[in-house]
């Protein structure tokens, strides 16, 4: 089939659009071995021509996989600048109970609970027409807080006073906080020492 029927296809797509678009075998592995295309992963494909952002391709992949994953702790500190720590894997949340994804890339998975996992989660647009879900700056301090027993204090400390700086709502957070009633003693701590 012609490059009418690749060029119908997403900017990152399987195995599986690629031949219902009516794309060959042969045409498939044809883009790829020309480097037109890029396998990501196991029936996962890439344009190589299009831009992705910074850390794109390493989340083309799972986002392929489970679209409704969201940048979240330290990958999401990290993406709205309120860390210095650089993310040794992506951290992803998916809903509790829903089954994580084998993916090639590096990927730190995290189950986070049903009623809450929409709360603070918006859209991230990446790469000109890429998008995906990202935690806000304020549920992801309320999350460093919540997980500071695995991520350290200081963690959440720090990204809190950045977000101050910022001239960060305290309402805001407490806003956020207020879904998650095991962060909130400590999260109101730190405000009172920072902001006194």
């Amino acid at each position: 089939m012609g490059s009418e029927a690749v060029e119908s296809l997403p900017d990152t797509f399987t195995y599986s659009q690629a031949r219902a678009a009516g794309v060959s075998n042969r045409r498939i592995y044809s883009l790829r071995d020309s480097g037109e295309i890029e396998q990501l992963g196991r029936g996962l494909f890439h344009r190589v021509s299009d831009t992705l952002f910074d850390f794109g391709l390493d989340y083309a992949e799972p986002l392929t996989r489970a679209p409704d994953a969201t940048l979240c702790l330290i990958s999401a500190l990290s993406h709205h600048d309120l860390t210095d720590a650089i993310p040794d894997a992506s951290d992803l949340a998916l809903p509790r109970g829903r089954r994580h994804p084998a993916v090639a890339s590096i990927v730190r998975w995290h189950s986070f609970d049903r009623d809450t996992f929409a709360v603070g989660r918006e859209i991230a647009v990446v790469g000109g027409a890429t998008s995906m879900y990202v935690y806000g700056s304020s549920r992801t301090i309320v999350d460093a807080y919540r997980m500071r027993a695995t991520l350290g204090p200081e963690v959440a400390h720090e990204a809190l006073r950045l977000w101050l700086r910022r001239r960060g709502q305290p309402s805001e957070l407490l806003a956020v906080a207020r879904h998650f009633p095991a962060a909130l003693p400590s999260l109101r701590h730190a405000l009172e020492v920072l902001l006194s």
